[in-house]
């Protein structure tokens, strides 16, 4: 039977993603941009979407209803929406707006909470197993001063692997599983600020001496697929890098 995968976003790793999954099983596109969304969905082929921000509870209810009435099931969610704050005041802790702080916390942690709720009302009342697997990041974990230092950021994905932590314990007797895939620095549209930046290049060629540089986002959407396939069933609770070497690089 084909699985049924709900993620949000539609550009970078949920668009790598979308297109490995769809093209042996089933995707519904969750973002705030409509035509984005669209598009995707019709590369993609069997493939819906809604246009929904992941931070307004009502628009999230009424995506899942929508995959639902779609599809007749979610198997999966890989929650991949998410920002930057650094164009608001994102920083280190001392420079850091209570703007870029409430922006990250809203974003990434507020709108992985409301996805994660929503999917496990629905599973638990119907007493479905599934899959979530949230969209860390390297920087929770081993954080770097000079390029780096987004505390704010760092803080949303911090939160979103204690919380998926905390919930993979109480969900497991239902046949859940809920891990946290963290990647290192990967070429995606919210990662244009680094990529136009010639120092950043370099440096990132001996943090990420597996890629010599900065990963792809199919890099990471393969082991994403692996992580939400029934393949990877025994696997829970965990944080997985995929950072090419960073976490163990100087």
């Amino acid at each position: 039977m084909k699985q049924v995968l709900l993620i949000t976003g539609s550009s970078g790793i949920a668009a790598a993603t979308a297109r490995m999954w769809g093209a042996d099983n089933l995707v519904f596109l969750v973002g705030i941009k409509k035509e984005e969304c669209r598009s995707l969905a019709e590369e993609v082929g069997v493939a819906g979407f809604a246009a929904a921000d992941v931070c307004d509870e009502a628009a999230i209810r009424g995506a899942i209803s929508a995959c639902v009435e779609r599809f007749g099931r979610i198997d999966a969610l890989f929650n991949v929406a998410g920002i930057s704050a650094r164009s608001v005041g994102d920083g280190p802790l001392h420079e850091c707006k209570t703007e870029a702080w409430d922006t990250a916390m809203d974003s990434n942690a507020r709108g992985t909470f409301f996805m994660c709720r929503e999917i496990l009302t629905l599973w638990t009342r119907n007493a479905q197993p599934g899959v979530i697997l949230n969209m860390g990041s390297v920087l929770a974990r081993h954080p770097q001063r000079e390029h780096f230092a987004t505390v704010a950021y760092a803080a949303s994905k911090g939160a979103i692997e204690a919380m998926s932590v905390a919930a993979a314990a109480y969900y497991a007797p239902f046949g859940i599983r809920i891990n946290v895939i963290a990647p290192g620095l990967v070429r995606t549209p919210m990662s244009v600020r680094a990529q136009a930046n010639p120092q950043i290049a370099d440096y990132m060629s001996h943090k990420q001496p597996l890629t010599k540089g900065m990963l792809s986002a199919e890099d990471v959407a393969k082991t994403a697929c692996f992580l939400l396939r029934p393949d990877s069933s025994p696997i829970t609770g965990q944080i997985i890098p995929v950072d090419g070497g960073w976490s163990v690089s100087e």
